[in-house]
């Protein structure tokens, strides 16, 4: 359903010049528009004055009807968790690499944001996981991700040993450097580059990717969304781990800890131009088609 927005929030990493430049642009023409920007006031731009209300970015998700993030994907990553359990929908602006979630080209930008704001958009909804590690003397540790959840070997040059369960049924012992459990939005983040397959996203799947595995019949496999995954380490000395959510390291997981991986009961809602094509991304991410056969968007510009 389309809607009009008035209040919109902007989030990226003002130390990168040009996403302060897009900053100060998006805040200049929304200004003009009579519309609100929220900024967090820590950003340190030199705004017009009146252009900008500051506002904490903890409050954006009761505060703001749409967030624009500037940057990477994980400039958008982070906008996800601000918002996430709340119907606050997010665009991203292109101005990290690859661009998978922040699709809209800078080149674009403000007639892209123009389209948006008109309420012409594609809504595209991406379902979170759910991360809790049940350590043996301390409290849980919870978090969501958007992309993934990946335990990576740590402070050790040797592969770890792990088991993987999955709705209460024994999968496999593994040997490695850990594993990706990635939903359908991240399987063209870290799981891609271990040799998971590429998901489409409104598939309700997870990929498991194993990371180096030592053994090589350690493959990638696709179950259904919200199982419930186990994760233990077996009991092998000096083998410690980390765990991080979309790239965010939220504790250690050693021998008698236990990380369980389920699915939020949330999403996040993603905007994008009319004419959003998925497999068009894809081509210009990951340079396919180069000749340009059979696309309308020959250069692959997707952001």
């Amino acid at each position: 359903m389309s809607h009009s927005f008035k209040s919109i929030a902007l989030v990226g990493n003002t130390k990168d010049l040009r996403v302060a430049e897009c900053m100060l642009s998006l805040a200049s023409h929304f200004y003009a528009r009579g519309l609100s920007a929220l900024v967090d006031p820590g950003v340190g731009l030199a705004f017009p004055p009146d252009s900008v209300a500051f506002c904490p970015e903890q409050s954006f998700a009761t505060r703001a009807e749409l967030i624009v993030a500037i940057g990477g994907d994980g400039t958008l990553l982070y906008a996800a968790r601000l918002v996430a359990g709340h119907a606050v929908p997010l665009l991203g602006i292109n101005r990290g690499r690859l661009g998978f979630l922040t699709d809209v080209s800078p080149r674009s930008m403000l007639e892209d944001v123009d389209t948006v704001l008109a309420g012409r958009y594609t809504e595209d909804k991406r379902s979170l996981l759910a991360a809790r590690l049940e350590r043996r003397d301390a409290p849980p540790i919870r978090a969501l991700a958007l992309n993934d959840v990946v335990v990576n070997k740590w402070e050790t040059g040797r592969t770890m040993d792990f088991e993987t369960s999955i709705n209460g049924r024994f999968v496999n012992s593994h040997n490695g450097d850990g594993i990706v459990v990635a939903s359908a939005t991240g399987s063209t983040a870290y799981a891609l580059s271990c040799g998971g397959p590429i998901i489409e996203p409104d598939l309700d799947v997870w990929v498991l990717a194993p990371i180096c595995p030592h053994t090589l019949s350690d493959r990638p496999i696709v179950v259904r969304a919200g199982s419930s995954i186990q994760l233990r380490m077996t009991d092998r000395p000096g083998s410690r781990a980390q765990v991080a959510c979309d790239g965010n390291t939220i504790g250690d997981l050693e021998h008698g800890d236990t990380l369980f991986i389920d699915s939020a009961g949330a999403d996040v809602t993603l905007l994008h131009p009319p004419g959003y094509d998925f497999y068009r991304l894809l081509r210009s991410k990951l340079h396919w088609g180069r000749s340009g056969q059979g696309d309308g968007n020959s250069n692959g510009d997707g952001g």
